[in-house]
C-alpha cells in the first residue's frame, strides 16, 4: 500500500486543522485483535486498544453459530473528524470463526482542513472464517475519507467483507446529497507468502465528477461492495445461486462476478434507499454463510 502522503487524491488536503494536529493524542486510534479456536468456541485472545477506538469483549449472540466470537468495534468520539488516523489489525487463527461489526453507522463529519484515514489489516490462517459487516458509512458534506485495507488469507480460509456507502445525510439538506469531497477505499488481498491476489480501488470525488450519470449511480443513491474471499468450490456453487439482476425502475439492482486469481466473488448492489441495499447484502451473507459453514444467519435485531 502507498503511504497516505503519496496518494494523488489527497494532494489538496494536506493542511492541518486549527484544532489538534492530525494523528495526535485522541485522534490516533488503534485496535489489535486476535482470535483463536478453543474446542468448540472461538476466543478473543489478543486485545490492544487506544482511544478513540474501543473493544470490550467477544459476545456470543449468534444462535446459528454459538461458538462464533462477535465483536462490535466502538468509536468513543462517535464519528470521524478531520485529522483522525485509525488503525485496525485483526488476526484469525486456524479454524477460528469471528464476526466484526460496528456499534452504529460510521459518520464522517464535515471538514475545512486535512482528511480522515483508516488503515486495516486482516490475517486469516488455515480454515479461518471471518465476517466483517460494519454499518454504513455516511460522509457529511465537505468530508474527506481514505481507507486502505490489506488482507492476508490462506487458500482454505474465508473472509466476507462488506462496505455500504451512503450519499450523505440525504434527508438533512439538499446540499448533503453527494456533497462530500472525497471517498477513497483500496483493498489489497494477498496470500501468506506475500503473493498478491488482487487490488481493488474505489475513488469517488462527487464535487469534481458527477456520480449521478447513467454509467455510475444513475437514479440510485446507496452503494454496497461485498467481497467474498473463499476457496473456488464454494465460489462456484454460490455463483450459480446469485444471479445478477437489473430491472428498469427497480428499487435495487445487483451484479456478481469472480475475483482475480480464483480468490472468490465480488457482489455489488445499488439501491434507492439504505434498507433495500442492506437487505441485498444480508441475502448474500445468508447464502455465503450457508455454503461455507452450513449455518444460517441470525434474525435481525429489532432496532435495525
Amino acid at each position: 500500500m502507498r503511504a497516505l502522503a503519496q496518494l494523488p487524491e489527497l494532494a489538496p488536503y494536506q493542511d492541518e486543522p486549527r484544532q489538534r494536529p492530525s494523528g495526535s493524542v485522541g485522534k490516533n486510534g488503534f485496535l489489535r485483535l486476535g482470535f483463536e479456536r478453543h474446542q468448540e468456541r472461538t476466543v478473543l485472545t489478543t486485545m490492544e486498544r487506544r482511544v478513540p477506538l474501543l473493544v470490550q469483549q467477544a459476545l456470543y449472540w449468534d444462535s446459528e453459530m454459538p461458538g462464533l466470537a462477535c465483536v462490535p468495534l466502538i468509536t468513543t468520539s462517535g464519528c470521524l473528524l478531520q485529522g483522525d488516523r485509525h488503525t485496525v489489525e485483526v488476526e484469525v487463527g486456524p479454524r477460528a470463526q469471528a464476526h466484526l461489526t460496528t456499534q452504529a453507522a460510521t459518520k464522517i463529519h464535515s471538514m475545512d482542513a486535512n482528511f480522515a484515514a483508516q488503515t486495516q489489516r486482516f490475517v486469516l490462517s488455515d480454515q479461518a472464517y471471518l465476517e466483517v459487516l460494519p454499518d454504513p458509512v455516511i460522509p457529511h458534506a465537505r468530508s474527506r475519507f481514505v481507507s486502505q485495507t490489506v488482507i492476508s488469507i490462506a487458500p482454505t480460509a474465508t473472509l466476507l467483507y462488506a462496505e455500504i456507502l451512503l450519499p450523505g445525510r440525504k434527508h438533512h439538506r439538499a446540499e448533503e446529497m453527494f456533497g462530500y469531497d472525497l471517498f477513497s477505499s483500496t483493498v489489497r488481498a494477498e496470500r501468506p507468502s506475500g503473493e498478491e491476489i488482487f487490488t481493488e480501488k474505489l475513488l469517488v470525488e462527487p464535487r469534481k465528477r458527477d456520480v449521478r450519470g447513467v454509467v455510475v449511480m444513475g437514479d440510485f443513491a446507496v452503494f454496497a461492495n461485498v467481497l467474498l474471499l473463499t476457496p473456488r468450490a464454494h465460489a462456484d456453487r454460490l455463483l450459480e445461486q446469485v444471479p445478477s439482476h437489473v430491472e428498469p425502475g427497480a428499487q435495487r439492482v445487483a451484479g456478481i462476478g469472480r475475483l482475480p486469481g480464483d480468490a472468490g466473488l465480488v457482489y455489488k448492489v445499488l439501491g434507492r434507499e439504505t434498507a433495500v441495499v442492506k437487505q441485498g447484502v444480508r441475502s448474500f451473507w445468508a447464502l455465503a454463510r450457508r455454503e461455507v459453514t452450513g449455518a444460517g444467519i441470525p434474525d435481525e435485531f429489532l432496532w435495525r
